[in-house]
């Protein structure tokens, strides 16, 4: 019998029903007898779905996660690599097997396994065949298209943030962001972040927090975890929920090689807690570096604009018209003067030549006109009536006519009358 350490003398209850709480058993003697208990069950067949499975290659042991297909119970199963080398490339998560295997207890954690002996494919799993289904569902609806998603405001004004209870990840999102923007206020929800009701709860979260105006940004973060811990947020209801939200929305769920449907809905998929507070909030110290930058920027390019016109102003004042602004008059006025002038000397020539030609056509007149013609000693003869004498005929002897000349007239008689002769000897 042993002793018990915190009562020496007192020796221990030899089995569970008799430990007291003056006379318990140390921890360690209870994993003993676990397993014990453990070692003497004997091998079973045990059905399940792979959830969740990292080949390691090199490694003496390999490792998988064995889901329950219609409850949420799982357990660990252990084999050597040898053993799913025998399955060949069926063994996949997702993939259905029956398992022989032998419970393992171990003490050091406490934990509950399986050693398998026997692995055995019997088809996909319905559950990831069944998200995958979904997927492709929703992707021809239109829910994973980039035109859907909403730009993250640059300073939000309250943060949505829905975690687990007493999750790491809270501390790691408001704790960073905080880090970032001092200013950054949130509006919390703590809920259930993998079970049953897991997705229910989130769903009634996201849509609490997308109903309040001063929320801006809502942050759904889990940080990870295992394949069938992160199933509830591929739930169709809780990313239909997610689609259906007027808040822009971060998911945090999974690391970086995680996808539940609910990173493709969302507005920005942050690979973890700590980088969904980089994204949502702006580093206070970068922005104010960045400010500073920009206004020596500013000041240098207004130095630069001020120093160039500056020196127009100085080319402006050294021009002569600004020495002198009565110069440019000056200029102005002489030049006028001599255009005036030009155009005088111009009209004055072109005047005298019109004077010129029109004395010229005038001598040309005068020199035609019937006045013209008396003064050469010519003078023109009218009979009483007035009519003009052009003609000898015309005339009678005793005729008396009207002789006009360049500076009168006459009256004068025909005496007798006198005509031509042709070469053939007649009148004219």
């Amino acid at each position: 019998m042993q002793t018990n350490q915190s009562q020496p003398g007192i020796l221990l209850a030899p089995t569970a029903a008799q430990t007291t709480r003056d006379n318990p058993w140390p921890l360690s003697l209870l994993t003993q007898n676990i397993k014990k208990y453990v070692s003497r069950m004997s091998r079973l067949w045990v059905c399940g779905q792979v959830v969740e499975y990292k080949p390691r290659p090199g490694s003496r042991m390999a490792f998988f996660v064995l889901r329950d297909t219609k409850e949420t119970t799982s357990m660990t199963v252990k084999c050597f690599p040898t053993v799913l080398d025998q399955v060949g490339s069926d063994f996949s998560e997702g993939a259905q097997v029956v398992v022989l295997a032998k419970p393992d207890f171990y003490e050091g954690s406490g934990s509950l396994s399986l050693f398998a002996n026997e692995v055995h494919t019997v088809g996909v799993g319905n559950l990831l065949a069944q998200i995958e289904q979904l997927r492709k569902k929703l992707a021809a609806e239109g829910l994973f298209l980039e035109t859907k998603k909403q730009p993250l405001p640059a300073i939000p004004g309250k943060i949505g943030l829905i975690v687990g209870r007493n999750a790491k990840a809270k501390q790691d999102v408001m704790v960073n962001a905080l880090a970032r923007w001092p200013l950054a206020e949130f509006e919390v929800r703590e809920v259930a972040v993998q079970g049953l009701t897991c997705a229910q709860e989130v769903t009634r979260a996201l849509q609490e927090l997308d109903f309040l105006p001063e929320v801006e940004v809502i942050v759904i973060s889990r940080g990870g975890g295992a394949v069938e811990d992160l199933l509830p947020f591929s739930e169709e209801s809780l990313v239909r929920a997610a689609a259906a939200a007027r808040t822009p929305l971060v998911s945090a769920i999974g690391h970086e090689e995680d996808a539940p449907l609910l990173d493709f809905v969302a507005d920005y998929r942050a690979s973890t807690p700590t980088d969904a507070a980089r994204r949502i909030v702006p580093d206070l110290h970068e922005e104010t570096l960045g400010l500073e930058n920009a206004r020596s920027r500013l000041r240098t390019l207004i130095s630069a604009l001020l120093d160039q016109h500056l020196g127009q102003l100085a080319s402006f004042r050294a021009r002569p018209v600004m020495a002198d602004p009565a110069a440019v008059i000056a200029a102005q006025e002489q030049s006028l003067a001599l255009a005036s002038q030009h155009l005088r000397f111009r009209f004055e020539t072109s005047l005298q030549n019109q004077v010129t030609s029109l004395n010229g056509w005038k001598d040309a007149l005068k020199a035609y006109s019937p006045q013209a013609i008396l003064e050469r000693g010519y003078s023109i003869l009218r009979s009483p009536s007035g009519s003009v004498i052009n003609s000898v005929s015309q005339v009678n002897k005793g005729d008396l006519l009207e002789a006009i000349f360049s500076d009168g007239s006459a009256v004068t008689k025909v005496f007798g009358t006198n005509a031509k002769t042709t070469p053939g000897g007649k009148n004219e």
